[in-house]
């Protein structure tokens, strides 16, 4: 993984000497992350009911961001406590190509350009595939942008 992250909402991500997991405090200040914007919150919860989630309540929002070059490895999402729940997937800034997989690395994963905007929505049998991030391109004269933030939201707990 080579992007800056940071999150909002009840718990957060964090990856330290103790592994993965989700967690109610911000490490680096002890602090509990800040509250999800409403915003967010309204984005997501459309985004899931739109792509047959209707139940979905996010509490944690992974916000990412990415420089020219980064990428995300392929991985999985498996901390969550119900794989029931979908992942909300949204693509600001920069374009990238989401690399959406199989249920194993063996699986080639398919290459899906995403754009300023586009949302991603998976879950049901989709929900553990390993997906991730091709190296970010440079900025062409046409980009508006220096940097790709993705939002991803999640039900942790």
């Amino acid at each position: 993984m080579s992007v800056a992250m940071t999150n909002c909402g009840e718990v957060g991500w964090v990856s330290d000497r103790r592994g993965y997991r989700y967690d109610p405090l911000d490490p680096e200040t002890g602090k509990p992350w800040p509250a999800m914007p409403g915003s967010f919150r309204k984005i997501a919860l459309r985004a899931a009911e739109v792509a047959g989630f209707p139940d979905f309540r996010p509490d944690a929002c992974l916000i990412n961001r990415y420089r020219p070059g980064a990428r995300m490895g392929l991985h999985q999402d498996k901390d969550e406590q119900d794989f029931a729940q979908p992942i909300v997937s949204v693509s600001l800034g920069l374009p990238a190509v989401f690399l959406f997989g199989g249920v194993t690395r063996k699986q080639r994963p398919r290459r899906i350009p995403l754009e300023n905007g586009d949302v991603v929505v998976w879950g049901g049998p989709a929900r553990l595939v390993y997906h991730g991030i091709a190296p970010l391109a440079e900025p062409t004269l046409l980009d508006w942008y220096e940097y790709r933030f993705n939002l991803t939201f999640r039900k942790a707990l």
